[in-house]
C-alpha cells in the first residue's frame, strides 16, 4: 500500500501543479517570445554602428538581419515535430540555452563574419522555441476561453519586444555600444530558464523528423534570400545570381513533392485543406513583410538620410510601438465579440493605410511627423496578431497545435526575412533612396490589400471549416 500512497501523492502534487502552473507556464513562455521578437528588431537601429565597427556594405548589413530569421523560419517547421516529439518544455529549455550561448558569441564576434555565422546559430536555438513556446501555452491553459486571454497574453512578450526593440537597441548602441544588444538577451534568458524548471514535464507525441524536407526548405529559402541580396547589390543579371535563383525554384519543387509524397512530412499539406490554415500563413507572412521590412527601411533612413543618432532614430518608433500591447489585449476581446474576422481585416486595412501615407515622406519631411505616420503600421499587426494565432489554434486538432504554430511563424518568418533582403534590393537598384523606400511601402501596401481581401474569405467566427 505505500508505494501505491507514494504514487497517489506524487499524481496528486503534479496535478497541483499542473493547475496552479499556468501562470508559471505564461510567463516563462511569454519571456522567450519577448527574446526571440526583441532580437529580430533590437540590432535592426544598430545596422550603421555594426557597418563602421565590423566593415561590410548593404548586403553585408542585410545578412546580419536575415542570417537570424532566415534560419528561424527555415528550420521552424522541423522544430514543431521536434517540440511534439520530445515534449514542449524539453525542447524550449534545449533552444533557451542554445539562444543565451549564441547571443553571447554575437556579442563578442570579432569580425562581420563571425557575427552572421553567430545569428545563424542564434535563428535556429529561436527556431526550437518559437513553436515550443505556443504549445506550452496550450499545455497550460485546455480551457478555449482562458487559451484566448493566455495567447492575448502570450503576444504581449513579442509585443513588449517590439516597442522595446529599436529604442532599446538605439540606447544601448548609443551608450554602451551594440555589442550590448546581444548581451542584454542573457538576463532574460536566466530568468525565463529559472520558471521553466517549475513547469511539469510535457508529454511527448509520435512526430518523425523529415530529412529530406528539411534540407530541401533550408535549400530554398537560402537560395532565393541569397539571390536577392546578391541581386540587388551586384546585379540580378549576373550569372551566379540567376543559378541561384534557378536552385531556389528547384529546391522549392523538390520540398514540395517531398511533402506531397513523404510518409512523414514536416509541412503536412494536408493542412492548407482548411482556409483558415491557408490564409493565416498568407496573412502572417504580409504582416511580418510590412512591418520588419518598414523598420529596416526607415531606420535607415533616419539615420543615413537625415542624420540622427542610433538612440534618436529608436526614439522615432516609439509612437509606432507604444500602444501595441495595448491594442493587442484590445484585438482579443473584439474577436469574442464579433469573431477573428473583424479585428484581422480592420489591422490589416489600417497597416496599409499607414503605408500608403509613407509614401508622403520626402528629404524633408519633419522626423517627428515621419513617426507619426508610422504608427497605423504597427497599430495594424497589433490588431490582427492575436486574433489570428487564436483563430489558427482553435482551427487545427489539439495533436497539430506544435506543427500548425509551427508553419504559421515561419511564414511570418520567411515575410520578414524576404522584405529585408527585397527592401534591401530596391534600395540598392534605385536611383535614389527615397525612391527604393517608395517603392518598398508600395510594394507591401499592395500586399497587406490582397491579405484583407484573402480574409473576408473565413467563416465569420473563425471555426474549423474542414478537419485539418
Amino acid at each position: 500500500m505505500k508505494p501505491l500512497l507514494k504514487s497517489s501523492r506524487a499524481s496528486g502534487a503534479t496535478t497541483k501543479a499542473a493547475r496552479g502552473g499556468s501562470p508559471v507556464v505564461l510567463g516563462a513562455a511569454l519571456l522567450g517570445f519577448f527574446l526571440i521578437s526583441l532580437d529580430a528588431l533590437i540590432v535592426t537601429v544598430a545596422l550603421p554602428e555594426i557597418g563602421r565597427s565590423l566593415g561590410g556594405g548593404m548586403s553585408g548589413l542585410q545578412w546580419v538581419v536575415d542570417g537570424y530569421t532566415l534560419v528561424f523560419a527555415a528550420l521552424m517547421l522541423s522544430a514543431g515535430a521536434l517540440s511534439d516529439r520530445i515534449g514542449a518544455r524539453q525542447a524550449y529549455g534545449g533552444g533557451l540555452v542554445l539562444f543565451a550561448l549564441t547571443s553571447a558569441a554575437c556579442g563578442l564576434a570579432p569580425n562581420l563574419g563571425v557575427l552572421v555565422a553567430a545569428r545563424l546559430v542564434q535563428g535556429g536555438a529561436a527556431a526550437v522555441m518559437m513553436p515550443a513556446s505556443l504549445a506550452l501555452v496550450r499545455q497550460g491553459f485546455p480551457d478555449q476561453a482562458k487559451r484566448a486571454r493566455a495567447i492575448a497574453i502570450w503576444t504581449v512578450g513579442g509585443a513588449a519586444a517590439v516597442a522595446a526593440g529599436p529604442v532599446l537597441g538605439g540606447a544601448l548602441t548609443a551608450s554602451v555600444g551594440w555589442r550590448w544588444i546581444f548581451f542584454v538577451n542573457l538576463p532574460a534568458g536566466l530568468l525565463a530558464l529559472a520558471l521553466l524548471a517549475r513547469v511539469p514535464a510535457s508529454s511527448r507525441l509520435p512526430a518523425r523528423l523529415d530529412v529530406v524536407g528539411q534540407v530541401t526548405a533550408v535549400v530554398a529559402m537560402g537560395a532565393l534570400t541569397y539571390g536577392v541580396i546578391e541581386g540587388g547589390d551586384k546585379g540580378f543579371g549576373r550569372p551566379l545570381v540567376v543559378v541561384v535563383l534557378l536552385v531556389a525554384v528547384a529546391a522549392a519543387a523538390a520540398f514540395l513533392i517531398a511533402q506531397a509524397r513523404g510518409a512523414h512530412p514536416m509541412l503536412p499539406l494536408a493542412l492548407f485543406r482548411s482556409r483558415v490554415v491557408a490564409v493565416s500563413m498568407v496573412v502572417g507572412f504580409m504582416l511580418n513583410a510590412a512591418y520588419y521590412g518598414g523598420v529596416f527601411v526607415f531606420s535607415l533612413y533616419l539615420q543615413q538620410e537625415r542624420g540622427q543618432s542610433a538612440l534618436h532614430a529608436g526614439l522615432m518608433f516609439i509612437p509606432m510601438t507604444a500602444l501595441v500591447a495595448v491594442v493587442n489585449l484590445a484585438s482579443a476581446k473584439l474577436a469574442g465579440l464579433f469573431g477573428p474576422r473583424v479585428p484581422m481585416v480592420a489591422g490589416q486595412l489600417v497597416g496599409t493605410a499607414g503605408l500608403v501615407a509613407l509614401l508622403t515622406v520626402g528629404a524633408h519631411t519633419n522626423v517627428w511627423a515621419v513617426a507619426a505616420l508610422m504608427v497605423p503600421v504597427g497599430l495594424g499587426g497589433a490588431l490582427t496578431v492575436p486574433a489570428l494565432t487564436a483563430m489558427l489554434l482553435d482551427a487545427v486538432p489539439a495533436d497539430r497545435a506544435g506543427t500548425a504554430s509551427a508553419v504559421l511563424n515561419t511564414a511570418r518568418q520567411v515575410g520578414g526575412a524576404i522584405a529585408v533582403a527585397v527592401f534591401g534590393a530596391l534600395l540598392a537598384g534605385a536611383d535614389t533612396f527615397l525612391s527604393g523606400m517608395r517603392w518598398s511601402m508600395l510594394l507591401a501596401a499592395a500586399g497587406l490589400i490582397l491579405t484583407a481581401g484573402t480574409t473576408l474569405t473565413l467563416p465569420r467566427g473563425g471555426r474549423r471549416d474542414t478537419e485539418a
